[in-house]
């Protein structure tokens, strides 16, 4: 997502809120004039960032490694920026750069070479390397490959503001906070929080008014010395306990696969989002086992139920054990029931999840992640009980899913579900235009719950499907819209019912109906013939960018490419595509949509960042970055992995002890083959050979495989 000033985004659960508009004039007085403000700050950017995550902490620098104060630069923990500077000189000059890369998703690395004074070889004698962690350790190390002696001060510049996240990603930069001395280091104190940083070995000065720590170095020919920074936060006001990160001895909550594959691409954008998806999980702090996903770093590092929920979902042919953390963290965090003496006036539904307004775009109304994240939570536990969910788990979160439903029964207006958390009367009172999608996930979420009621004995199964079908019908009668083309869906419904013109990636959804019996899948809101000309429209260039899909037609007049809504090719929406036109028999579009996304993936080092530039695909020329996308993000991460595995079309359905193969029989990436996938709770590996025929060879003993 862009950073909070950029657009009226979603929220997070628990994260920090944005700060104000600065640039909006305030009045002096009655009658007085407005005093002028100053124009508003440029928000950070950071598609140059070297960006580490390990929740709930993260650093943030640029290429050369050096933490200067400005922009998001910094060591942060649970939204608090620990560190905002922390500059390294070798006698009295900075290194000069050579490379900063991530070597893992918690942890990157950083070069630099310096001369000896003096010294007549151009050839630098000195390295300055700097192994950084997330978690605030940083190991600064100097090698000396020249002849003779160096002899010369190591300065590290310290210094915090102990700023909120939320104000930092606006632009906002607090002043600097007094440092004291400490064993050791520095210490810093605000109103809420203090902050260390602690060096091993000490200092042989510290000059706390510059915030300096000082070194007098002797490195002999041939040697090595090294220190290391520790930086702390104390939490020393009252309030609710934050959400920590995966404890110690806490296992990953998905299998690790291996990927071998004829296109050596598909392995290295599997292993990096897995990598970055480790770096984004969380405790719940009710109940530390239940981890889930942040939605993304750094604007975004915190529950967003939707994310949270989509990611969980793409994961599944890793295990379920994401799915259920994820699942119980949330359903902990349902709407409840109105208290006694709130029954007459409006209020919002039972089982709703949270969730705020997302910004849709120039030519589409907002959609609430309130009505996604409630609609999905019902999808999700569904999926995973196909996956292998234990019974006892899903009996145990079906009352919440049950909720959701209610949240939904009453949901229509003029035939269609809009948004769920406004209350019914005023939905009925002031009615929304209906988005596609959002219909897309409400049947889907219909019939999954007609699944689970019907396999766990419970009534209303026969009525959910009777609500699904009547939807489908209404929606292929009114959502349709003929042009020379042979037509499409329309992206949305205005109240009146007239279609709203935008050609948008968020169709893809009507191509996910979802998991059903026998591995098959549920009915699709479109007919045959109606996906087919949706598949011809996603493939056409005006939303097909050669990166992946816009998520806005390029013939719109308000086309922006580096528009979040309007433009920007976002990678979830686009595995979602590689997924459901594979599934639905549209192959050959699927591995041009899979190609892209691929071939972008090789620009960003296998780490696919929220969304790029939907700028169109030319020779020679990588795509370009978005500077307000997280890196990473939970769902665009989650997504890539899972465009990868769906060639495979593992569909299992383990209540009815069956699994069906069904692959995409063009092999687009040729040979594939996955090893340690989890279904049923056991290993799971399947071959896919060059001419799309499908070989499990590692499953478990009760299911009964079905490849066709």
């Amino acid at each position: 997502m862009r950073p909070p000033q950029a657009a009226p985004a979603e929220s997070v659960v628990g994260a920090p809120r944005p700060a104000g508009r600065p640039d909006q004039a305030q009045p002096a007085g009655p009658g007085g004039p407005a005093r002028p403000v100053p124009p508003r700050p440029q928000p950070a950017a950071t598609h140059h960032a070297v960006l580490c995550v390990n929740a709930p902490a993260m650093a943030a620098s640029g290429p050369d490694g050096q933490l200067r104060g400005h922009g998001l630069h910094g060591f942060y923990r649970s939204g608090v920026r620990v560190v905002a500077r922390m500059e390294v000189r070798l006698g009295g000059v900075e290194p000069l750069p050579l490379q900063g890369t991530l070597t893992s998703a918690a942890q990157a690395r950083f070069l630099g070479a310096v001369r000896l004074p003096g010294d007549l070889d151009p050839d630098p004698a000195l390295t300055v390397e700097r192994l950084r962690h997330a978690d605030g350790v940083e190991t600064v190390t100097v090698r000396n490959a020249g002849s003779r002696p160096a002899r010369l001060p190591l300065e590290i510049a310290l210094a915090t503001d102990l700023g909120p996240v939320g104000e930092i990603a606006a632009g906002h930069r607090p002043p600097d906070l007094p440092g004291q001395v400490q064993s050791a280091g520095l210490r810093w104190a605000g109103p809420a929080h203090s902050a260390t940083v602690s060096a091993q070995p000490s200092p042989h000065a510290v000059l706390a008014g510059a915030g300096v720590l000082r070194w007098d170095l002797e490195v002999q020919p041939g040697a090595r010395w090294s220190v290391e920074l520790r930086a702390g936060l104390e939490t020393t006001a009252p309030g609710p306990r934050p959400p920590g990160g995966r404890g110690a001895g806490v296992p990953l909550p998905w299998a690790e696969p291996e990927v071998r594959c004829d296109d050596p691409r598909a392995a290295l954008v599997v292993s990096r989002s897995l990598d970055a998806l480790g770096g984004l999980l969380f405790a719940d702090p009710d109940r530390p086992t239940d981890l889930y996903l942040a939605s993304g770093a750094p604007w975004r590092f915190g529950l967003a139920p939707a994310d949270a929920l989509w990611a969980a979902r793409l994961t599944l042919p890793l295990g379920t054990r994401l799915a259920a953390g994820t699942l119980r963290a949330l359903a902990r965090r349902q709407q409840p029931a109105a208290a006694p003496g709130q029954g007459q006036g409006p209020h919002r539904p039972e089982g709703l999840l949270p969730g705020a307004l997302r910004h849709g775009g120039p030519e589409l109304p907002p959609t609430c992640t309130a009505t996604e994240a409630t609609l999905l939570f019902v999808t999700v536990l569904a999926e995973a009980w196909r996956w292998g969910l234990p019974r006892a788990e899903a009996a145990e979160l079906l009352p919440a899913a049950e909720r959701a439903l209610g949240a939904l029964r009453d949901g229509l207006v003029d035939g269609f579900v809009t948004d769920l958390s406004r209350p019914v009367e005023e939905r009925s009172a002031h009615p929304v235009p209906a988005r596609a999608e959002v219909q897309a996930q409400a049947h889907r979420a219909a019939l999954h719950g007609a699944d689970l009621l019907e396999a766990f004995g419970r009534p209303g199964a026969e009525e959910w499907r009777g609500w699904a079908a009547d939807l489908r019908g209404r929606f292929r009668e009114r959502f349709w819209v003929d042009d020379l083309s042979g037509g499409r869906p329309a992206a949305g419904l205005a109240p009146g019912g007239q279609p709203l013109p935008a050609v948008a990636a968020s169709l893809v959804h009507l191509l996910d109906p979802g998991l059903s019996a026998d591995g098959g899948r549920h009915e699709s809101l479109l007919d045959r013939e109606q996906t087919r000309l949706l598949a011809q429209r996603l493939a056409a260039p005006e939303l097909d960018s050669g990166w992946g899909l816009r998520t806005l037609s390029a013939k719109s007049p308000r086309f922006n490419p580096l528009g979040h809504r309007s433009g920007a090719v976002r990678v979830h929406e686009t595995a979602l595509a590689v997924a459901g036109l594979a599934e639905a028999g549209h192959e050959n579009e699927a591995g041009a949509l899979l190609e892209g996304l691929l071939a972008a993936a090789a620009h960003f080092e296998g780490r696919l960042p929220e969304m790029y530039a939907g700028e169109q695909w030319t020779p020679g020329c990588p795509p370009v970055p978005h500077p307000g996308a997280c890196r990473p993000a939970a769902v665009s991460a989650a997504g890539a992995a899972h465009a990868v595995f769906a060639l495979a079309g593992v569909r299992p359905d383990v209540p009815g002890g069956r699994v069906l193969v069904r692959p995409a029989s063009t092999a687009p990436l040729g040979e594939l083959e996955l090893t340690g996938l989890r279904v049923a709770g056991e290993p799971f590996s399947v071959r896919v050979s060059r001419i799309g025929v499908a070989m499990v060879e590692e499953a478990s003993a009760e299911l009964q495989l079905v490849a066709r």
